[in-house]
């Protein structure tokens, strides 16, 4: 984690020069005016939202049991936590990870998400519908599924990726603020430009929805490679189960939802949500993991 950190926090930085040098190109020829903070503007923004992502990440395990009402299950639990306890560990070990939180929340919905900082401190947890409704061989795929999450530091990339997205944001909203002509007064004296955010915040909202299809984009990328992972701890065939089971039950919805957790959890989305849907289509999923076992790539 502490590699693809700073490699992240490397191509952030490439990518500031980068715009700092276009900037600077931009105003010497003249198409841009030399007086514009555009550079201070730059940095802070990759700064604040940088770092507001990295510190939403520090907090997402103990804010997810919160949100969710996940009680944290260990070795001693009822026959169905003692089971999800010792499948979660057995997968951690065949994954060379550490043991992570185990929680179950209260919800009808099949469902089941990881989530934390690092290998070290990640939580996953399930949802009561799915451990009572999923047959064990199913649901030990889905697990499997979570701790590649895990295995792939996706909690850490997808964070960190939402934080260059809100950084460019940032930047672009105020740098168009800042840009856009001021008009000027009947009396030749010139008007007081309209208060700055007033623009700022319809343009925030309309680059924050043009940034959500990149992460979203993504983060169904991410699920390919889970599913992929799982099947390797696993089997094909269960993974494969364990979709079309939940094909089958995706109406059941927690009437509690977060849209903050959307991302964590393995249902897809209504078909108008699909360009915007932290998950793909589930046949999909499942055409992608047949492929892959015919040729071999899963053993």
């Amino acid at each position: 984690m502490a590699l693809r950190t700073l490699l992240f926090l490397i191509t952030n930085l490439a990518v500031v020069l980068t715009i700092s040098l276009i900037l600077n190109l931009l105003t010497a020829i003249g198409l841009l005016p030399p007086d514009l903070p555009l550079l201070p503007l730059l940095v802070g923004s990759f700064v604040w939202g940088v770092l507001g992502a990295w510190i939403a990440l520090q907090f997402s395990a103990e804010s997810a049991k919160r949100m969710m009402g996940i009680q944290l299950v260990g070795q001693g639990g009822g026959s169905a936590e003692g089971w999800l306890h010792g499948t979660v560990s057995v997968l951690a070990q065949k994954a060379g990870l550490p043991m992570p939180e185990v929680g179950i929340y209260g919800s009808p919905e099949w469902n089941a998400f990881a989530t934390g900082p690092s290998p070290k401190r990640a939580l996953v947890a399930v949802s009561t519908g799915i451990l009572q409704g999923m047959p064990p061989a199913e649901l030990e795929a889905v697990l499997a599924h979570e701790m590649s999450h895990v295995a792939n530091g996706d909690m850490v990339t997808m964070t960190l990726l939402q934080g260059v997205i809100n950084a460019f944001v940032m930047f672009l909203s105020r740098a168009v603020a800042f840009l856009l002509p001021r008009g000027d007064r009947e009396d030749g004296r010139g008007m007081a430009p309209p208060p700055t955010m007033l623009l700022i915040w319809p343009l925030e909202i309309l680059l924050g929805v043009l940034g959500s299809l990149i992460t979203a984009w993504f983060s169904r990328h991410r699920e390919f490679r889970a599913d992929a992972g799982a099947a390797r701890l696993t089997s094909p065939g269960a993974m494969v189960g364990a979709l079309q089971s939940l094909g089958q039950v995706v109406n059941l919805q927690d009437p509690r939802d977060e849209p903050t957790l959307a991302s964590l959890k393995i249902n897809e989305p209504p078909s108008f949500l699909r360009l915007f849907a932290s998950h793909p289509p589930l046949d999909a999923r499942i055409r992608a993991l047949r492929q892959a076992a015919g040729q071999g790539e899963l053993s």
